[in-house]
């Protein structure tokens, strides 16, 4: 039954539906528990999605395998550490209300939504559930200018990538005659040429995804929304909206245009280099560590797209692993900079860091581990997941696009280690408050064992990611 098949949604909407009421009927005072309540439904959810069917369901519209099992997985890992990694810093900023989980929640399930869309009309719907939740996200700080400037930045921007991505899915539709992926597959399979329409269509829905991952030139909404965005959203955006769009661009890319990957593959090719090369130079002059790790992730899609590129199954494996490692780099990034407080104060430019091996062992030691595994420095689990993508490449005879990959990573390795310089080498200037929280704590403490250990267990990542890649290409 169809229902069965969407079981993870369903219960996920539910979910959000009965949280809603209790915080309509309970006020604010209930934001506490709502939290704790909805990270535990997206660890339900998690469960069931591990353990549902796979098929079709809706008239096509919707699908269930391996690979939208295994991105659902990170995106709900990713948005229940999120909700967790929140709830401190909104009872501290006076942000303590409590449709803030349920946002999330919301967008989570836009964005489950958008990996299983099958369907030209049914991805557009996920992309815009999980988009009008992101825009109130990041201006739920109302009495803060900078978060309403990002939020409109990104409302306004995002109105345009959703409009460029519509006229893409009018033309193939205008050209094919059909919207779904597998319909749209068929009819271009057959077909002698690729009519022109076709082809520009495909370049509008990719710049359309391409601003949903920052990818450059689409990157112009990252930095400010970035540092505008209340700290907690900025970790949430790094991570579940990012993983989302990816799966999806990868489905897209690989279910209707599978056959015509010459077609799309340079755009691809431009776009990943575009990204690795502004991420790697954009962020040398950066002195707000948010603005920092804006450029970063738009370096990171830029690996990602690496795999992407090569069309193969290897890619798409190298692309799983790299976003599951990102994963884990990123949150753990983000628990560093949500503990770095001042008289009660968050502070995030990258001068406050100074001298904090001494004040904070631990701290600076974890967020070292995530640096130099961000940077691609051996043997931590960054190296690993750009190995994968960049042989990938290398399989694919993409040589110059590797090899412009490798120095684009050596570049970026100056911004990863001078906050490693200024935590080792430079003198205190005003110490950071002690106390970390037992969240941030368990977060930090999980994120580095990841990155530390990769070498030594990779395949808890590695196996199910190759099958889940298996997966999409068995369709």
């Amino acid at each position: 039954m169809a229902w069965t098949i969407a079981l993870p949604e369903v219960v996920l909407a539910v979910g959000v539906m009965v949280l809603l009421m209790l915080g309509v009927f309970r006020g604010n005072q209930s934001t506490g528990l709502i939290a704790t309540l909805a990270s535990l439904l997206l660890l339900a959810v998690l469960v069931v999605s591990i353990t549902g069917e796979s098929g079709s369901a809706f008239d096509g519209l919707f699908i269930e395998n391996g690979f939208t099992s295994f991105a659902k997985v990170l995106i709900l890992v990713g948005s229940a550490v999120a909700i967790v990694m929140a709830t401190e810093y909104c009872r501290r900023e006076d942000m303590h209300r409590f449709e803030y989980p349920i946002l999330m929640a919301v967008a989570t399930l836009g964005m489950m939504m958008m990996v299983s869309a099958d369907d030209f009309i049914a991805l557009y719907l996920g992309i815009e559930l999980q988009s009008l939740s992101l825009y109130v996200l990041a201006a739920f700080r109302r009495d803060s200018l900078r978060s309403t400037e990002a939020s409109l930045k990104y409302f306004v921007l995002g109105a345009l990538s959703s409009g460029m991505l519509l006229y893409g899915c009018s033309l193939i539709y205008g050209f094919s005659g059909q919207t779904s992926f597998n319909g749209v597959a068929d009819v271009l399979t057959g077909a002698d040429t690729v009519p022109l329409g076709v082809a520009a269509g495909i370049v509008f829905v990719a710049a359309g995804l391409a601003f949903k991952i920052s990818a450059a030139p689409f990157h112009m909404w990252t930095p400010d929304v970035y540092e505008g965005a209340p700290t907690p959203i900025t970790a949430f955006f790094a991570v579940a909206p990012k993983i989302a769009a990816m799966a999806l661009f990868v489905r897209v890319l690989y279910g209707p245009f599978g056959g015509l990957i010459d077609v799309w593959q340079q755009v691809i090719v431009f776009v990943a280099l575009a990204s690795m090369i502004l991420g790697a130079f954009a962020a040398v002059a950066q002195t707000n560590i948010k603005r920092l790790m804006a450029y970063s992730s738009i370096g990171h899609v830029g690996y990602a797209l690496v795999g992407v590129a090569a069309g193969s199954e290897a890619g798409v494996s190298g692309v799983l692993i790299y976003f599951t490692l990102y994963l884990f780099m990123n949150v753990g990034t983000f628990a560093c900079i949500l503990s770095m407080r001042r008289g009660g104060r968050m502070v995030e430019n990258l001068s406050d860091l100074a001298g904090l091996s001494r004040t904070h062992p631990l701290m600076a030691a974890g967020l070292a581990a995530f640096m130099f595994s961000m940077a691609g420095v051996p043997p931590l689990a960054g190296f690993w997941g750009k190995l994968y993508v960049f042989q990938a490449a290398v399989g694919s005879e993409l040589y110059v696009l590797a090899v412009i990959g490798v120095l684009a990573s050596v570049i970026s390795c100056f911004y990863y280690l001078r906050i490693v310089k200024l935590m080792y080498f430079d003198e205190v200037v005003e110490p950071l408050d002690p106390q970390i929280g037992k969240e941030m704590a368990a977060v930090l403490l999980v994120s580095s064992l990841v990155v530390l250990l990769f070498i030594f267990y990779p395949g808890p990542i590695t196996g199910p990611a190759t099958a889940a890649a298996a997966a999409l290409f068995r369709g």
